[in-house]
């Protein structure tokens, strides 16, 4: 069995998979907004998967990871927290191999299976981040330096970060609403490709993708939105396979190739 844990800026999510890839037992909780909370959250959580035999764990960091030895630092792009050791719990709890990846790397790893060419993988949710994949295998050194969320752009008349415009939290904050999911209507789903459009270009020009996933929330309605965007961008843009779980489902990837 192979465990995958999915830290995000709203929720975590833990997962038990079998050799197969079947998700046997999963939980889900409440990202706190403390660092030592989370820490104690999360080996409460973790605390009740020990009694199973675990060949690997793939932790899903949503920042920097620094792995020094057997020591893993990392410091979360959603949370003022600074640099703070996260294998001090795993340590604590499993006596298998435990590895740490980028989310959005993950999410690439499982949404780029079985694909050909260079595949850029984008999740538009708490923020905006990505991965880059080629014949379905992380390009380790190009992603490393990949934040598209961060690039700057001018948008109705202010120099914005590209995740404060299109990221999913952006669009719930410009439109009063609880998930971005829930925009359904032509106006909303017009400037939703407006938004996510902005970022295209650049990401085009610089790495040539043959095909752009758009995942995260904004995953989950990208057809609705989708008829919006222009169709002379030179890339084919899909849906994920699992708009919301790709970075679970890349865990069980990542621990069982590693392995």
């Amino acid at each position: 069995m192979y465990l995958g844990i999915d830290i995000g800026g709203t929720k975590t999510l833990i997962a038990l998979f079998s050799r197969r890839g079947r998700v046997l037992r999963r939980k889900k909780f409440e990202t706190a907004r403390s660092r030592g909370r989370f820490l104690e959250e999360l080996e409460d959580h973790l605390g009740d998967f020990r009694k199973y035999r675990v060949k690997a764990v793939a932790v899903a960091v949503p920042g920097d990871i620094r792995i020094e030895q057997k020591n893993c630092s990392v410091k979360f792009g959603n949370r003022e927290w600074g640099w703070f050791s996260l294998s001090d719990v795993l340590n604590k709890l499993f006596s298998c191999p435990v590895y740490y990846e980028n989310d959005a790397n993950l999410a690439s790893i499982y949404e780029s299976r079985g694909m050909t060419g260079k595949t850029v993988f984008l999740t538009f949710s708490t923020g905006i981040g990505g991965g880059i994949a080629e014949n379905g295998a992380l390009l380790a050194g190009e992603s490393r330096d990949f934040e598209p969320g961060h690039t700057l752009y001018w948008y109705k008349g202010a120099v914005k970060e590209w995740e404060d415009i299109a990221a999913a939290s952006a669009l719930e904050k410009t439109y009063h609403v609880d998930k971005a999911t829930d925009l359904k209507k032509k106006e909303a789903l017009k400037e939703i490709a407006e938004r996510v459009h902005l970022g295209l270009p650049d990401i085009i020009k610089k790495h040539h993708p043959d095909t752009i996933i758009l995942g995260g929330p904004l995953g989950k309605i990208f057809k609705l939105y989708a008829r919006y965007l222009p169709d002379d961008l030179g890339v084919v843009l899909k849906r994920p396979r699992r708009p919301t779980e790709s970075v679970i489902y890349g865990c069980y990837l990542y621990a069982k190739q590693k392995k």
